[in-house]
């Protein structure tokens, strides 16, 4: 280009611009060193600014190269197609409109979390769960790669586990509005999951051609984790949802074809009670895993269920493969009624509430919430997996409540569904008592933060051999 009579200026325009197109973030100092040669080619002039060109045009030749950069024409356009919903509320101008609007309610400092950095909604409503930037495989991208797919996944698994956007907040009968109620009651939040993902993968000793199958992939949370650990091994993800499913092998596309991860998407609950037959279907082989991991995946069948399914795990492990779970325990979790109040309800009243509650967490006929932690091990050593590990986990959160929260816990269930909250009071309430206890929410609890309490249980398991019986238990 010289030799043809180009300016040298232009030389260095093309640089700049290759150096954030086509360089990028796989190696960053290369705007730096294009623009401190520019800069220097501006005081020296020719004939010598010629060095300066050309450690610019070295730099960049040798440089590693990404173009994730482009990510940002993605989401302009997205944002240009899509209805603006609006910056989310906990992110807006609490100086301004707090008191009237709520702005900046629920706001989390990034700074006082660790690592400096926090789960929580920063895009529009609209714009949720939609990735523009990935981050590649070469130079300084490289190195921050891990970081954003894991803070990325944490993100994506909150917001599917219990989103704070409007829409979901009221519980409506379409979409996954029947459970929230109980999912809000347990205390699933973004701010631990994380070091949840950490004491699942915790127990196993995952050799790198290990083969690892996650029993609920739901979000992937432990589903990318367990891809990291094994890179020259496989991992297969059972997944409920068809919308979960499509979603994950979307992601998975990105990834080459024989690092990509095995996405099953089946019928669920009836699917898992046969599990060793399912994945025989799928594989076309007698599959065998390493470590068998799962979030949340037994605590909606009743105890000869869990027995059923486990068992099942059980042949699909390897001889010395282990199982690590972790459950919520929902009859331990925080009572909404013990947020109020209940003096003005009237002795008999509120005492009838908190008996009412009580019998949520208990209800015979409700195998979500009416197990507790001897019986879950029960279940293992019965499907013949002795437990090497458990201990439990109290958690806090803070949660600020929103109306909709509360319009939610007492709508109306969907038919052919378990009951929710108000579902279960209504029947043993008259209609102006629940009206007095719904209100009386509303008023106290209505856009308060409080602190909620969850309890999880952690379980690793291996294949029950001859001779060994023992167990590791850590209390609370």
């Amino acid at each position: 280009m010289l030799y043809a009579g180009e300016n040298p200026r232009f030389i260095f325009r093309r640089m700049l611009i290759l150096a954030a197109e086509d360089v990028g973030l796989a190696d960053p100092q290369g705007l730096v060193v294009v623009e401190a040669a520019a800069s220097a080619f501006e005081r020296v002039g020719l004939p010598e600014g010629r060095f300066f060109l050309s450690q610019a045009a070295l730099y960049l030749a040798t440089a590693a190269k990404s173009n994730s950069t482009l990510a940002f024409f993605d989401a302009i356009k997205t944002v240009e197609s899509e209805q603006d919903s609006g910056v989310p509320g906990h992110l807006k101008d609490s100086s301004r409109d707090k008191e009237g609007f709520g702005h900046g309610e629920g706001y989390m400092y990034p700074h006082a979390y660790r690592d400096h950095w926090v789960a929580q909604q920063y895009l529009p409503s609209s714009l949720q769960g939609r990735l523009f930037y990935q981050p590649g495989n070469q130079g300084y991208e490289a190195h921050i790669k891990i970081d954003v797919e894991r803070r990325r996944e944490v993100q994506l698994a909150a917001m599917a586990d219990t989103s704070r956007s409007a829409e979901v907040l009221t519980f409506s009968n379409s979409d996954r509005g029947r459970d929230l109620w109980l999912e809000r009651l347990v205390g699933k939040t973004a701010d631990h999951l994380a070091s949840l993902r950490e004491k699942v993968f915790a127990p196993l000793d995952l050799p790198r051609h290990g083969v690892v199958l996650d029993l609920r992939a739901g979000s992937g949370l432990l589903l990318w984790e367990a891809l990291r650990r094994v890179p020259e091994g496989g991992v297969c993800g059972i997944v409920w949802k068809r919308e979960q499913a499509a979603e994950l092998k979307a992601r998975a596309e990105r990834l080459k074809e024989v690092e990509r991860p095995v996405i099953v998407h089946r019928r669920g609950r009836q699917d898992l009670l046969d599990l060793a037959q399912v994945m025989g279907e799928e594989s076309g082989a007698d599959l065998r895993f390493e470590s068998v991991v799962g979030r949340n995946a037994l605590n909606s069948f009743s105890f000869e269920q869990r027995i059923e399914i486990l068992a099942g795990v059980r042949k699909l492990l390897a001889p010395t493969g282990m199982v690590s779970l972790v459950e919520i325990i929902p009859s331990q979790s925080t009572r909404p009624s013990s947020f109020l109040d209940l003096s003005s309800l009237g002795g008999e009243l509120g005492s009838r509430l908190q008996e009412r509650e009580e019998f949520i967490y208990h209800n015979p006929d409700d195998s979500r919430v009416n197990w507790n932690r001897q019986e879950l091990l029960d279940a293992f050593r019965q499907a013949g997996l002795e437990v090497k590990s458990d201990s439990l986990e109290k958690v806090e959160i803070k949660r600020l409540m929103s109306a909709a929260d509360i319009e939610g816990w007492f709508a109306e269930s969907e038919t052919g569904r378990p009951p929710g909250y108000g579902s279960i009071l209504a029947a043993e309430f008259r209609r102006e008592e629940l009206q007095l206890i719904k209100k009386l929410f509303e008023k106290q609890l209505g856009g308060r933060t409080v602190t909620w309490f969850r309890v999880n249980l952690y379980i690793a398991a291996e294949k029950i051999r001859k001779g060994r019986s023992s167990f590791k238990r850590q209390a609370l």
